[in-house]
């Protein structure tokens, strides 16, 4: 097994991963050597780890549950927009309402099985609470570099799993460059998507699951922001097919919103290179992406599948977010709506057929996006998970007003935990690099960095959007 150059073919040691060819600067990914399918066992219940043999080798192995997410039979939104055979691939049903989960799995074991403890991650949302949580659970440190637009909800997460977070840039294309900055610098195992092939390769386990639920339907249809996804469910199906498992494999449809469509604009208007939008706009955040670092991987899967790729508006993309909730009891996001939205589309094209079976991947939940809350309703506001009532939050406020010792935090606290327990929280706060401590007057103080004061903004930006 070695990490392979999709341009030049050149080979690379698996590990530590790596994105980039350094003799030709192409896109590396991991090429495993495929035995007879004989050979192949899959053990277990239907979950993420089922397909360890198909996966890059670990020694460890971190899990929350994942994968196993149920292929739903759409049956009352099949007739509604004239199909007889509708799937949705259903990941919100993973720990953390995402298909993110399946990435931050395998990161986290690999990060633990190369000694490292501390991660960074550039997200747009779902990837880094994902990571949040299971580096929680690993007893790792999270370190997430997220865009100003950003879904408050998946923001919310991050928070709850005590993740580090810094904000930087207005997509997550600037947050990209930030976080491999910050790799190279600290030393940090690098998670982000666009810049470690291992969550190819942990996403490509939704193939083989829609295989052991369904088979290989006629169409697949995937939403594309980075371009990394559709890629990942395209190379789970051929390696289904390299090892004899299938003879058949499913067309791929890409889609992406008006407002934001490098990949599909680069397809269509026959550009050799994945371009660039300058000014991209869409309330699909999960897909705001200007410059698809993986582009060239999401062409490969439509090129390769003779599939197809289209945009959809966003108003579109809300009106089949409210459809799949209303005759199907799902709550999706609205970049996995789209797929929906996409399909409405290329049906009334007569692109796909009645007969035809069609699989739909819903990213992640609905309830991540909360300006999609607050366009469906006007109810009371609410806390988003406590953080009014965070003690470090509590502790950076007190510090933002003036430099103080453990003691008098503990009093302006109120005296409500225990000494012990400030100390604590001011020890972890200094850990993750927003809080400083210094000697003065035979006493230790601490002073709020600059990150400590990004924490604080991104808080009350919060509060300001509920």
């Amino acid at each position: 097994m070695s990490l392979k150059c999709i341009q030049c073919g050149s080979k690379s040691p698996p590990y530590p991963p790596k994105s980039m060819c350094e003799k030709c600067g192409g896109i590396l990914e991991y090429e495993i050597i495929l035995q007879n399918k004989h050979k192949i066992k899959f053990s277990g219940k239907l979950r993420f780890w089922r397909y360890r043999a198909l996966l890059p080798p670990v020694s460890n192995i971190m899990s929350l549950g994942e994968g196993g997410t149920r292929l739903h039979k759409a049956k009352r939104l099949a007739k509604k927009v004239g199909l007889n055979d509708l799937y949705l691939k259903d990941e919100t049903r993973n720990p953390t309402n995402s298909f993110r989960d399946r990435a931050a799995a395998l990161l986290t074991t690999n990060a633990i099985d190369l000694k490292h403890d501390t991660l960074i991650c550039a997200t747009n949302g779902n990837l880094g609470a994902s990571l949040a949580a299971y580096s929680a659970k690993a007893g790792l440190i999270c370190n997430v570099i997220v865009p100003k637009l950003v879904d408050v909800g998946k923001l919310a997460q991050m928070l709850v799993y005590d993740a580090a977070i810094e904000e930087f840039g207005v997509t997550v294309d600037d947050s990209i460059i930030r976080a491999e900055a910050l790799a190279k610098e600290t030393g940090w195992y690098q998670a982000t998507a666009e810049l470690n092939p291992l969550v190819i390769e942990a996403q490509k386990t939704i193939s083989y699951e829609v295989y052991e639920q369904f088979g290989v339907p006629d169409w697949l249809i995937v939403s594309m922001g980075g371009g990394g996804t559709i890629y990942s469910i395209w190379k789970g199906f051929k390696e289904l097919e390299q090892l004899g498992i299938t003879n058949s494999m499913p067309r791929m449809i890409g889609v992406q919103p008006k407002g934001c469509a490098p990949i599909t604009r680069t397809l269509l208007e026959g550009h050799f290179q994945p371009l660039k939008i300058s000014k991209p706009s869409t309330r699909a955040l999960a897909v705001l992406v200007a410059h698809p670092l993986q582009g060239e991987l999401a062409i490969k899967a439509i090129k390769e599948s003779d599939g197809l790729t289209l945009t959809v508006s966003d108003s579109k993309i809300f009106t089949a977010e409210l459809q799949i909730a209303k005759l199907e009891g799902i709550f999706a996001e609205p970049a996995s709506s789209a797929t929906i939205a996409a399909l409405k589309k290329l049906i009334k094209e007569e692109q796909i057929s009645k007969n035809e079976s069609v699989v739909c991947l819903i990213t992640g939940s609905g309830l991540k996006a909360t300006n999609v809350l607050q366009a469906l309703t006007k109810k009371q506001k609410t806390a988003v998970l406590g953080l009014d009532i965070s003690t470090k939050e509590k502790i950076l406020r007190i510090l933002s007003i003036k430099d103080t010792y453990g003691y008098n935090a503990w009093k302006k606290l109120g005296k409500v935990i225990t000494r012990a327990a400030i100390y604590q929280h001011l020890n972890e706060l200094s850990e993750k690099g927003l809080v400083v401590g210094y000697g003065k007057n035979g006493k230790k103080f601490f002073k709020i960095t600059e990150r400590g004061k990004k924490v604080l903004r991104a808080i009350d930006d919060i509060k300001l959007l509920l």
